[in-house]
């Protein structure tokens, strides 16, 4: 008996269709730690012994599973039948994310490799489809004990230890099938100018021809109100338009995107041929704009003070996959309610829905690649094409604000002996730059930067008294250590970048099960919020610092730093937090430090949510 599938909201927000069906939910499943389904076509007429819950992979609760142990090659087998509407189109398979290496077969016939373990993939599986009963096998391979694959947070070893947690393998980002016209949009760019108060559009098509009598319909509103409108005749498979975009220019009199106002146009592309409509796609964007002026970092052309919190995007039952978009919902919520603007994505390329939801809800994103530990040739190829896959893929989105290729020099372990290292460093940003103009790119987070638009630095000390001096000029500041550890590298000079404090705090507190470490420990709960002032007050009253990272927003397994557990239950009240990030010395209560008050808020979080 199928179960009902987890996560049915349509996967690609910013690129919506009506045609799809949803796959995931109970899949046939095994493993393969002989590697022998190839040798016995496993991918043709194969019953596989178990079921898995897609799309959560076999080390998650959430799966049926929960296996941590290493099993590197896995098979999932599904029957599908093709609803009616689907006749006469064409019809694509889509993966979300598959951790690492996938291969997919449709009835017995190879349709589609793809590496990389955070990017989706797709495949045009119409010529292989019968009417009903059709079999789709994936086989995913990862690599376990492999620390030269970008790999983020999962441990090269079988139980989490420290910083480092639960693997990920196979399928961890929802599949979906969608039928489309012969001439349909494969994608769009969208690039706001809040300068001219346009919108510059690049639309990719495939299947167009002079003789194809294609047009191309976009219609912008904002909150249901016609905005602007253009239709034109489609010569080939790129077409570029700029469309005006009437708003106020200042004095949050306009609608321009802010965390404070997430203002979004809508926009629907219609295709048309021969004046037929083939092909709808609902879309959106941001008006918003972020440069760098004079040393300083702005939004919408104002200096703007980023106030992040580190986010590991973790889930007790899920691993990497969220139960679902209120769990996303939940995040954000509780990321603004403590006084936050923003969250750094840390070591995960983050599901669309989540930036979906940011979008919609006001919150900064530093978009960070999954990195590597280790330096290879085989390395650097994997994480470039990856890389690409993940700017491409999040480049409409108006709440990613910053690209973060590396960090901490993993990766490149030597970056500050050997040239090669370096040279990949600097690779990766002008890659990035080339590939995206409009946002600045971090060469590598933390310290050790060659080309950067931002000098970031990650300073776990607690003591105010150091902090405060650290940060009290911009010589002390790019002259400092704190992990004992250049900041820049020789021959990439500090140039008046802004300076971010973005890893800092680490703080921990125990109020879960689960038992673990931090940077630096607090006893109670008046402890803890003394220990926040510490180090939150002297980021704001730095005269050089212009935004900052506090680390982080919730525990993850052994480690115990987080402002919420693990669960995500607030181990200080939302207001509380929010007073320390507003520069207050809050008092605590009785009530508030005896989890009342918490439990409260979180009622009326999931009320909020209720309604959205």
């Amino acid at each position: 008996m199928m179960s009902k599938p987890y996560r049915t909201e349509y996967p690609r927000p910013q690129f919506r269709r009506d045609h799809w069906v949803n796959l995931n939910g109970e899949w046939e499943f095994a493993f393969d730690d002989n590697r022998v389904g190839i040798e016995e076509r496993w991918y043709d007429q194969h019953p596989l012994p178990r079921t898995i819950q897609v799309p959560f992979c076999f080390q998650s609760e959430l799966s049926a599973i929960g296996d941590i142990g290493f099993h590197d090659t896995v098979w999932y087998r599904k029957m599908f039948t093709p609803p009616a509407e689907f006749s006469g189109k064409r019809i694509f398979i889509h993966f979300g994310a598959v951790d690492y290496a996938a291969s997919v077969w449709v009835n017995g016939r190879h349709v589609v490799d793809h590496e990389g373990g955070h990017t989706p993939f797709q495949a045009d599986i119409t010529d292989v489809l019968k009417e009903e009963n059709n079999e789709i096998v994936v086989r995913a391979e990862d690599f376990s004990r492999d620390v030269t694959l970008p790999r983020g947070k999962q441990y090269w070893q079988e139980k989490s230890a420290q910083i480092f947690y639960t693997r990920t393998t196979g399928i961890w980002q929802t599949v979906w099938v969608e039928a489309v016209a012969e001439a349909h949009l494969a994608k769009v760019r969208m690039t706001p100018d809040i300068d001219s108060n346009s919108v510059r559009i690049e639309h990719y098509m495939t299947g167009t021809g002079p003789d194809k009598e294609l047009e191309l319909q976009v219609k912008i509103t904002f909150k249901g109100e016609p905005v602007a409108e253009d239709r034109f005749s489609v010569q080939g498979p790129q077409e570029v338009r700029t469309i005006s975009v009437h708003d106020f220019n200042d004095h949050s009199m306009g609608r321009w995107w802010s965390p404070e106002h997430p203002n979004l146009y809508d926009v629907e592309f219609t295709l048309l041929q021969s004046g037929k409509a083939v092909d709808q796609v609902q879309s959106y964007f941001g008006m918003r704009k972020i440069s760098i002026v004079g040393g300083k970092l702005c939004l919408n052309n104002r200096p703007y003070f980023m106030k992040l919190v580190l986010d590991q995007g973790y889930f007790p039952d899920g691993v990497l996959t969220a139960p679902s978009d209120e769990a996303f919902v939940q995040d954000i919520q509780m990321t603004k309610a403590m006084g936050f603007n923003g969250a750094r994505k840390h070591q995960k390329v983050e599901d669309p829905r989540y930036l979906y939801w940011a979008d919609r809800l006001g919150l900064l994103v530093w978009g960070e690649m999954a990195n590597a530990y280790q330096y290879s040739f085989e390395y650097v190829g994997k994480i470039t094409k990856e890389w690409m896959e993940v700017v491409s893929r999040d480049y409409n989105h108006p709440s990613v604000v910053a690209w973060v290729p590396l960090n901490e020099s993993w990766g490149v372990p030597n970056i500050l002996i050997e040239e090669k290292q370096r040279q990949h460093s600097l690779a990766l940003y002008h890659m990035t730059k080339s590939l995206d103009q409009s946002r600045p790119v971090i060469s590598n987070d933390g310290w050790e930067h060659t080309k950067s638009d931002i000098l970031t630095i990650h300073d776990y000390e607690w003591r105010r008294e150091i902090l405060e001096d650290r940060y009290s000029t911009v010589e002390k500041a790019v002259g400092s250590m704190p992990a004992n550890r250049w900041l820049t590298l020789e021959g990439y000079p500090y140039e008046n970048q802004p300076i971010h404090v973005s890893e800092f705090g680490g703080i921990s507190f125990k109020k879960s099960d689960w038992e673990g470490w931090g940077y630096s420990g607090a006893d109670n709960e008046q402890d803890f919020l003394n220990r926040l002032v510490a180090v939150i007050h002297p980021m704001l009253q730095s005269p050089v610092v212009q935004g900052f990272c506090y680390t982080q927003l919730t525990d993850v397994e052994q480690e115990i730093n987080g402002l919420l557990t693990y669960d995500r239950k607030p181990k200080l009240p939302f207001e509380v937090i929010k007073a320390i990030n507003e520069g207050k010395v809050p008092v605590l209560k009785e009530e508030q430090a005896s989890g009342v008050q918490q439990n409260e808020q979180l009622k009326q979080l999931a009320a909020a949510r209720e309604v959205q």
